[in-house]
This record gives structure tokens, C-alpha cells and sequence, in this order.
């Protein structure tokens, strides 16, 4: 007689299972689940302080309904050193279609979001990497990718992007 209690049980959780499984899914990217919906920046920059100096940082972001892209190349051929405005070679800011902005997404999809733990001036080229979401909380926001080759794939992206004419 004591054991009635289980069967109530057993429905009831079965019926909050089916119930949460019937509601839909929200599409995530990352080890920490992001929402899609939530992501809105991401920046890519890589540095050589040395010989044939050159920057290249490529920034996709959210700027109210439209997704935006923007890239910038600073060329030092020749010589040492930072790079500054006035070694642009190539920049652009433009609208993504949700198209590209779905496929950006897809790059990032199973990579890992982890606390800062860097800083650009660590002595690293980079890429320094960094995904701002609603909730990162201004500290998970560090970005990497599964492997050299998707990051590979990313830069590749970008340089297609970044040479389509609009």
C-alpha cells in the first residue's frame, strides 16, 4: 500500500517531459548554450608587431534588425611595428543578409565561450578572439574555435566577405 504514491509520481514526471519537450528548442551555439538570438558582437584581430607589420580585425555585430560586418587591414610592408589609421589598406562596414549572418553563426557553432584570461598586450599575435552576448556578465566572453582548420574556414569567410561587392 505504501508504494501508491510512486505511480502519481512517475505520471507526473513523464508528463512534465513530454510537456517541456513539446514547447520547442531555442538553437544555441557554444559550450555555454548561448541563444542565437543573444549574440551581439564578435570580434577577430590578429597583430604582427614585426617584420612586414600587419593588423587584420574583422567585427561582426548587431545594430538594432540588422546584422552588420566590418573589416579593416593595416599593411606595414617593410617595416616594424603598430600599425595606425594611417596604414588602412582595406576597410568596410556593410549590412549582412540573415543568410550570411546564419552562416557566421554556423562558424562559431561548437566552439568554446571561457573567462578573459588574456590581454593584447601579452606579447601574443593573436587572434584575439571575443563573443559579447546578453549575460556574458562583461567576463565570459573569450572565444575560441574547435580547431585551426574551422578557424581557418572563419578567416576565409571573412576574406570572401570582405572582397564581395555590394
Amino acid at each position: 500500500m505504501k508504494r501508491i504514491w510512486c505511480i502519481p509520481l512517475m505520471v507526473f514526471c513523464c508528463g512534465a517531459l513530454l510537456c517541456g519537450c513539446s514547447t520547442g528548442t531555442t538553437e544555441t551555439i557554444t559550450n555555454r548554450n548561448i541563444p542565437i538570438q543573444d549574440i551581439t558582437e564578435f570580434y577577430y584581430t590578429y597583430e604582427n608587431i614585426n617584420f612586414n607589420a600587419f593588423y587584420q580585425r574583422y567585427h561582426f555585430y548587431v545594430d538594432g534588425e540588422r546584422y552588420m560586418f566590418h573589416h579593416e587591414t593595416r599593411e606595414k610592408p617593410n617595416g616594424y611595428g603598430w600599425t595606425t589609421e594611417e596604414d588602412i589598406t582595406e576597410s568596410g562596414t556593410f549590412e549582412l543578409s540573415p543568410e550570411e549572418w546564419r552562416d557566421f553563426l554556423g562558424m562559431l557553432k561548437d566552439g568554446t565561450v571561457s573567462a578573459r584570461t588574456g590581454s593584447a598586450s601579452s606579447g601574443s599575435s593573436g587572434p584575439w578572439m571575443y563573443l559579447y552576448w546578453k549575460n556574458d556578465k562583461g567576463k565570459y566572453q573569450e572565444y575560441a574555435f574547435t580547431s585551426v582548420e574551422a578557424r581557418n574556414g572563419f578567416e576565409d569567410y571573412c576574406n570572401t566577405l570582405a572582397h564581395t561587392e555590394r
